[in-house]
């Protein structure tokens, strides 16, 4: 049974696979880049490669999406997966269901750090992220060949949030970027409880296994490993062929010091629910 690590993109989703990689797949609670392979991204062009069709439009392979799963959990083994998709359903094909899905670890950021995080990752300016995160019908869409492989079913940043933190078909727990910044070994501690908990594991947490976890995981040792052996997961800046920084700020993204009032005014009424809702205000 799959447990998904559901976020919008630039909001700790790779912080905490790196955590919970480091936990679950080493010996020793040492992080390194390899660890990520053991939770992989779904949907992803791989899932899809192999079929005939042509995929001639971006949502083609939700069709697939369950099929996919099915075949996933053959084994009937517990696995992770990281997720952009929002918890919806295209063309009548739903992302996932309690079937497939033992239950979500769903993370949530302050949306005004994410227009910054975002105009950084896809090199477009604030004003530009902005608007990617209130567009009704955004995806991910990855073209490999002239087949839409990999498609992501984004929606707007609200749409998104709402479609996890309000499902009832499995457990979700909603856990806060800031809180991973602010309050990390309680939060993590949580995380680990909650899978415990859905997995029926009668495993304790393990307290010295996890600050070893944190410690290899911090923003900073993040960044330098990302300058001395690269990201395979960056992004690449086609017009200088090179690798847009993915470990960008950490914690000096702060909205107050890189966005303009305006701006911050305009996303202060468009996200007022959720600003609210998360105590961001």
């Amino acid at each position: 049974m799959i447990i998904w690590l559901a976020s919008y993109p630039k909001s700790g989703n790779t912080w905490l696979r790196s955590l919970l990689a480091s936990y679950y797949y080493s010996q020793d609670g040492v992080f390194n880049f390899k660890l990520l392979n053991k939770i992989d991204a779904f949907p992803s062009t791989f899932y899809f490669k192999k079929y005939k069709d042509k995929f001639s439009t971006p949502e083609s392979t939700s069709k697939y999406w369950i099929s996919e799963q099915e075949k996933i959990n053959q084994d009937k083994k517990i696995k992770f997966f990281k997720t952009h998709n929002a918890m919806c359903k295209i063309n009548g094909n739903s992302f996932t269901n309690e079937d497939n899905t033992l239950g979500a670890i769903y993370i949530v950021r302050d949306p005004r750090n994410i227009v910054t995080s975002l105009s950084n990752h896809y090199l477009i300016s604030k004003e530009q992220a902005l608007e990617f995160m209130t567009t009704e019908k955004k995806g991910i869409v990855q073209n490999v060949d002239g087949r839409y492989l990999g498609f992501n079913a984004l929606f707007s940043w609200m749409f998104h949030e709402k479609s996890w933190s309000e499902c009832k078909k499995f457990p979700v727990l909603i856990i806060r970027y800031e809180d991973l910044q602010n309050q990390i070994f309680e939060t993590f501690e949580k995380v680990i409880n909650f899978i415990n908990n859905i997995t029926k594991s009668k495993d304790s947490f393990l307290k010295n296994k996890a600050k070893k976890s944190i410690e290899t995981c911090e923003f900073d040792k993040l960044q330098k490993l990302e300058k001395e052996i690269g990201f395979d997961e960056a992004v690449l800046d086609r017009s200088k062929n090179k690798k847009i920084k993915f470990f960008n700020l950490g914690k000096k993204n702060n909205f107050n010091s890189l966005l303009n009032k305006d701006l911050i005014d305009k996303i202060n009424i468009l996200f007022q629910e959720q600003l609210r809702k998360y105590n961001y205000e």
